[in-house]
């Protein structure tokens, strides 16, 4: 998914060009029609990005915060500027690059690296690998190869670099054809999971992205080699806005900013199967209308997003209030005797006590960590003590220290967490052996299971709904 340093594309080789794209309708500091060009690089005091509103790239979050792999590297880059940043959000990539070209901004974030737009741009260091695939609908066969695409219906939306793929996968099938749609490629995903159309060409992340909505989706199979996803420039680009873009993908790539950047937006998508997308999918509408209730109750007592809250009782008992596990683990929240005791519990059985206590029980593990821990890190670690308990996470830390990793980063906790049923690392620990791994499995679900109500459940603010908002944690 990203390249280590030794992959990053030097400036000489590929012209250091960032492509920004950003949505009018979404922006910062005031996102006007802005028809005017920007100032150059160096002689005004605020960085303007283009950009397009994505799940994958800048988007309003459930707490009208904006969000977005692009949104946070440009953040960053214009942090470590000392500029504002102020982003132009545009409906497709075509659009990005035109203006660009009309000097509407300073560079366009988030675009794949191809032949076509290397002649109209140049592009900064690679910071991620994109594998353009073909999708289908698990509703009908699979196709194997190119050959049998033929005669059917084949989108991709407009904008999307696969030109070069698709007419290289011509050469071999000659009668293969496609049409290029004007829209985004998560509208053609969610038309192919209606069945409207047989196939779809997108990106890697966007298909597994759209997986956790749509459990009919899947890759078929991969189109043509990986490409990178890089900023794009100008080729008129300021020599020292390109050397600052230089230095700031080394220099995040070098101290874990990027890694974790990725893992935020990425590293939970493939976590759970196409089993466990229908469940949560079909209970949302049988056994979640009568349990909303107490969840929202949840929210209001420990101000912790309902749907986060749901989405870890959903990981622990299904949304079952009669669950039991062989350790006497029981209830919604799979309490254990210990903590229902620690919550004032007198039932673990019934659904509002058992969802109150857990939901008590998470913000206690996220008051204890330290305060410099920050979101989302500090909620996922919460969730794998709230798996494993306080101690065996703080080992977890103290290994990482150990091993020169980040104790703070939830990127670095997957690594050692794993480690603490080795007794190459358990026996110098304070508390010994734990199922570690187990912890990092259950995060993970639940950050999916949170991102699918997230999209489908409306948040909660104070005794009634609000009104619905694409979104996440961050």
């Amino acid at each position: 998914m990203f390249r280590n340093s030794a992959c990053l594309f030097s400036m000489r080789i590929l012209p250091c060009l960032f492509v920004v794209v950003f949505s009018c309708g979404l922006v910062l500091s005031g996102c006007d029609s802005f028809e005017k060009h920007v100032l150059p690089f160096g002689k005004t005091d605020e960085l303007v990005v283009i950009t397009v509103n994505s799940p994958d790239t800048y988007y309003e979050n459930a707490e009208g915060a904006y969000a977005g792999l692009e949104y946070d590297l440009a953040s960053e880059f214009a942090r470590d500027l000392g500029l504002k940043v102020r982003f132009k959000v545009v409906p497709k990539l075509d659009q990005a690059l035109k203006d660009l070209e009309k000097h509407k901004g300073h560079f366009v974030a988030g675009l794949s690296i191809n032949p076509k737009h290397a002649l109209r741009v140049r592009f900064g260091p690679v910071y991620q690998l994109i594998q353009p695939r073909v999708a289908y609908n698990t509703d009908y066969w699979r196709p194997k190869s190119v050959h049998q695409l033929v005669g059917r219906t084949v989108e991709v939306a407009s904008g999307m670099p696969y030109g070069e793929q698709l007419n290289k996968a011509k050469q071999q099938a000659r009668k293969l054809k496609w049409t290029v749609r004007n829209t985004t490629p998560e509208d053609l995903l969610a038309k192919l999971a209606e069945g409207k159309v047989d196939y779809v060409v997108a990106d890697s992340n966007q298909i597994n992205l759209a997986k956790n909505f749509y459990p009919n989706l899947d890759s078929a199979f991969d189109l043509g080699q990986s490409t990178g996803r890089a900023w794009a420039f100008s080729p008129f680009a300021e020599r020292e806005l390109l050397e600052e873009t230089r230095k700031f993908f080394k220099r995040i790539e070098q101290d874990g900013t990027l890694v974790r950047l990725l893992d935020r937006y990425y590293g939970h998508v493939q976590r759970l199967h196409q089993t466990d997308i229908i469940g949560i999918l079909d209970k949302r509408r049988t056994i979640l209308p009568d349990l909303r209730k107490y969840f929202h109750e949840a929210e209001e007592l420990t101000a912790i997003d309902w749907r986060l809250i749901a989405a870890l009782a959903y990981q622990e008992s299904h949304w079952n209030p009669l669950a039991a596990s062989p350790a006497n683990v029981r209830g919604l929240m799979m309490l254990t005797e210990v903590t229902a005791d620690r919550m004032k519990v007198t039932d673990r059985l019934d659904p509002r006590q058992s969802i109150l206590a857990g939901a008590r029980y998470l913000a206690m593990l996220k008051d204890k960590l330290p305060s410099r821990i920050r979101e989302p890190d500090r909620t996922w670690i919460a969730l794998a003590a709230y798996n494993q308990g306080s101690s065996h996470i703080e080992d977890a830390r103290v290994l990482a220290q150990r091993l020169n990793l980040d104790p703070d980063s939830w990127v670095d906790l997957k690594k050692t967490l794993p480690l603490l049923s080795s007794s190459k690392y358990f026996r110098s620990l304070k508390h010994g052996y734990a199922r570690g791994g187990e912890a990092v499995i259950l995060t993970e679900s639940v950050r999916t299971y949170y991102e699918i109500l997230l999209k489908y459940e409306r948040p909660y603010s104070w005794g009634f709904p609000v009104a619905d908002k694409a979104g996440s944690l961050w």
